[in-house]
């Protein structure tokens, strides 16, 4: 089953690599597949180069989609990473 949740980019650089890199070793972490969007945009979320791809300055919405019988834990971890400014201090 495909589960989704909408995400913010709260830190001031955006999606850039260190955060791709939290995003990607969370999401290895867990058996789901996980397919991040921006718009029409749709990119593997367990790849660190897919994810730059997207281009997602502070303030865009994404897009998480996980399919998997471990999804609904994963969307919760990644939803409170990306709340968190993926612990920078700059959210």
């Amino acid at each position: 089953m495909e589960l989704r949740c909408t995400v913010c980019v709260v830190n001031s650089q955006g999606l850039h690599a260190r955060p791709c890199h939290a995003v990607v070793a969370l999401a290895l972490e867990y058996a789901a597949d996980l397919t991040v969007c921006n718009g029409d945009q749709e990119v593997n979320g367990k790849s660190i180069l897919a994810l730059m791809t997207l281009n997602a300055p502070q303030g865009t919405e994404l897009v998480l989609m996980a399919n998997g019988t471990d999804g609904a834990e994963l969307l919760e971890r990644l939803e409170r990473l990306f709340l968190a400014g993926f612990d920078y201090g700059e959210a």
